[in-house]
């Protein structure tokens, strides 16, 4: 039997990514992205008063599968459009609050700090994303790095958004508390950059530990699982809670590094709530501690309800 096909919707972001594309590996799905931009207009507006038609969009584009798995706030517009045209024909999954009535989409799959509820809704620990034990395990030997009977501490750096600004200020300061805690008698540091990370704050890694520390200097997916697969400790800035979440894979302890947040980040601090009380994210500090907790593999957990959802509708 052939698997079902299914379009991955998304504004190209990595974080939203990992997220469907991760859905669809669980799902067993034949998939294909789409990325998705409104006409300049269109993307100023808000999801909710923004048309549920293709003709918003940038770029049109060929539509042949059964699933739809979206994730951002444009990519709620041509999920809804479509659902429109072909109705019980196709199943749509939004993961995310999508900032629109979830009545429109089969499925709603969200974090539990989302506070959505509903019928069509399944809530996650945390964010579902695409990597598995398996895959950071084949990984492992990808960086060589000599451990000189040293813990490893994978250090997973990201990037500005709304809410942290990165200042160089804020930078220094985590830098110097990195290198104050994890001194280099004790500890090898593996620096490890993502997506968001600005060249500015890796050259500045770079000359802040390169000397004595590995720092990759370039994203590089193969050495980010190396880094998660031989680290003793991992430490995430908290502008992530996808990172977070990857890191959480590996049943390792996760430090987050702390900035101030430049609005509002109650999500956020539901996320470090949840994460704290389920013992597997501590604040970083100048104390180090060893714990364990129950590895999270929340996509894996989802698929076999999600399937069960789908078959219920007549597309399987």
């Amino acid at each position: 039997m052939s698997k079902l096909k299914a379009l991955l919707l998304t504004q190209g972001m990595h974080g939203m990514i990992s997220q469907v594309e991760g859905l669809a590996k669980a799902l067993n799905l034949n998939y294909k992205h789409q990325e998705i931009k409104l006409k300049k207009f269109w993307s100023l507006i808000p999801p909710f008063i923004t048309p549920a038609s293709m003709s918003v969009l940038e770029t049109q584009f060929i539509f042949d599968s059964k699933v739809i798995i979206s994730c951002g706030r444009k990519s709620v517009i041509p999920s809804i459009a479509l659902k429109k045209k072909y109705k019980e024909k196709v199943f749509t999954i939004h993961i995310q609050d999508p900032k629109v009535s979830i009545d429109k989409f089969d499925l709603i799959v969200c974090p539990d700090h989302d506070n959505l509820t509903g019928n069509n809704v399944i809530k996650t620990t945390g964010a579902i994303h695409y990597l598995s034990e398996k895959e950071i395990l084949k990984e492992r030997n990808y960086l060589q790095i000599d451990k000189e009977n040293k813990k490893v501490i994978s250090f997973i750096l990201g990037g500005p958004n709304k809410y942290y600004n990165f200042s160089d200020k804020e930078i220094d300061i985590l830098f110097n508390k990195i290198k104050n805690i994890f001194t280099r008698d004790k500890y090898k540091l593996v620096i490890i950059p993502s997506y968001r990370t600005p060249s500015d704050i890796i050259k500045k890694a770079f000359n802040s530990f390169g000397h004595d520390q590995l720092v990759v200097k370039q994203v590089d997916k193969k050495a980010y699982l190396s880094a998660l697969s031989v680290s003793d400790y991992i430490v995430v800035t908290c502008d992530s809670t996808s990172m977070i979440s990857e890191a959480a894979i590996t049943g390792k302890p996760i430090y987050v590094a702390q900035m101030s947040a430049k609005k509002n980040n109650l999500r956020f601090q539901k996320f470090f709530s949840q994460f704290k009380q389920l013992n597997i994210i501590k604040d970083l500090t100048d104390k180090i501690d060893l714990w364990s907790y129950d590895k999270l593999d929340e996509v894996n957990r989802i698929s076999p309800l999600i399937n069960e959802k789908i078959k219920k509708n007549g597309i399987i």
